[in-house]
């Protein structure tokens, strides 16, 4: 149906974009990873959609990446999952950290989203397995060690921001214990 848009940004009012595309203006669903990366008022802009017919309305939803509307696509075709969710689940945590999050299977990191509870971020995890990393092409997904790190530095009160910040500031291939000692002094 309508698979792409390129045009001028008129509004943006979260999560909600105006785009103006040849005179025609399209009312279009953005996550919020979209939206930050949105340019200002008046500027071009383009958006790869998902146009999706309910009884009650047709909805445009759209995504600054292939792989957020890849991965758009796969959420909603879980039972209970709807556009709505999708889209929150998508505004709560890039693609790169939910392939992570399912590759790994952290509830955890699928419950800090609002909406999303305990039984429904394990069902998540299920129903992607295998999925989320065949429709998305991700790089690589987090080592276990980076995993352990950022666990530990968790459980010593830092927040799962400084945690990440930390992990960027590695070399490549540090076991855990020198990891945990390298980041505390990046952190400290």
């Amino acid at each position: 149906m309508i698979g792409k848009l390129t045009g001028l940004v008129l509004e943006k009012a979260p999560p909600q974009v105006l785009l103006d595309c040849h005179g025609v203006g399209y009312e279009v669903q953005v996550s919020m990873n979209t939206f930050y990366h949105l340019p200002p008022e008046g500027q071009k802009t383009s958006l790869w959609t998902q146009f999706i017919v309910r009884e009650d309305a047709q909805l445009l939803y759209g995504f600054g990446t292939l792989e957020e509307r890849a991965a758009f696509r796969e959420l909603v075709k879980i039972t209970g999952v709807g556009p709505r969710t999708a889209l929150g689940i998508l505004s709560g945590m890039n693609v790169n950290d939910l392939a992570s999050a399912v590759a790994l299977q952290e509830s955890g990191r699928l419950i800090k989203v609002p909406g999303i509870g305990k039984k429904t971020a394990e069902r998540l995890l299920l129903e992607l397995k295998g999925k989320i990393a065949d429709a998305l092409p991700v790089a690589t997904v987090a080592s276990q060690a980076h995993n352990d790190i950022a666990q530990a530095l968790m459980a010593l009160g830092y927040s799962e921001k400084e945690a990440t910040a930390a992990l960027k500031g590695l070399p490549e291939g540090t076991g855990v214990s020198d990891g945990i000692r390298l980041a505390l002094q990046s952190l400290g």
